[in-house]
């Protein structure tokens, strides 16, 4: 049976897309369960991705992921494809469209102090988002392992080596990983695909649950061969 690391607990959180309230309710739910667990000299929380966009208060994700995390717990953030669209439009004028059209004008209007600069949006957000907001974008990772699981936004290419993998695949890729049986390197843990509820398979763990459709954030806790699901 696959494991993290010896004497590790890892609390993997799926796809939150600006829903502050969710964290916060989830949050609460892994102190809880943390309180108590057995002691363990390692409590991790994994987050897998697509912090912002679609969402009401991406800058409220943000701004809890940066200072308001539970004492006692080291975390790991990943990138999802929300963020790398977000970059892409700081770092490129003509990317800002397609993003507000894939959810970033949610984003937009959490950061935004003064409205009405739509003529001009790359200008508009560049003067809302915090410097340190965008530092932390900028210093996403695309995937970490902890022992036996690979934790990744979307999942990897089937048959690719876990060095080997793009940016893109890793953030974006659907069909081609969902329906391959395996096996991979690792048991991969990964978000990006809305189902209705957590998908567990051999190979792969798919938590996110759709938080903004559905109301459901979903926390994923590995500890030695147990595996526990907590949920909004």
């Amino acid at each position: 049976m696959p494991q993290p690391a010896r004497d590790q607990r890892i609390y993997a959180i799926g796809d939150i897309h600006g829903q502050s309230n969710l964290l916060d309710e989830i949050l609460a739910k892994v102190i809880e369960h943390a309180r108590t667990a057995a002691p363990v000299a390692e409590q991790r929380l994994v987050f897998l991705g697509d912090y912002i966009d679609r969402g009401p208060d991406s800058h409220g994700v943000v701004e809890r992921l940066l200072v308001g995390l539970p004492a006692g717990f080291d975390a790991d953030f990943l990138m999802g494809n929300h963020e790398r669209m977000l970059l892409d439009a700081l770092d490129d004028e003509n990317r800002v469209v397609g993003w507000i059209m894939n959810g970033g004008r949610t984003t937009m209007l959490s950061y935004a102090k003064v409205l009405g600069l739509w003529h001009d949006p790359h200008s508009l957000l560049e003067g809302a988002m915090p410097e340190r907001h965008v530092a932390f974008f900028r210093r996403l990772k695309t995937n970490v392992t902890h022992g036996d699981y690979l934790f990744v936004h979307a999942g990897i290419k089937p048959g690719v080596p876990i060095a080997e993998q793009t940016e893109r695949d890793m953030l974006w890729i659907r069909d081609q990983f969902l329906t391959h049986p395996g096996p991979h390197e690792k048991v991969v843990v990964h978000g990006h695909t809305p189902m209705e509820a957590p998908d567990i398979g051999r190979w792969r763990i798919g938590i996110d649950t759709g938080a903004v459709f559905t109301g459901r954030l979903t926390a994923l806790v590995l500890e030695g061969e147990s595996r526990l699901l907590l949920s909004t």
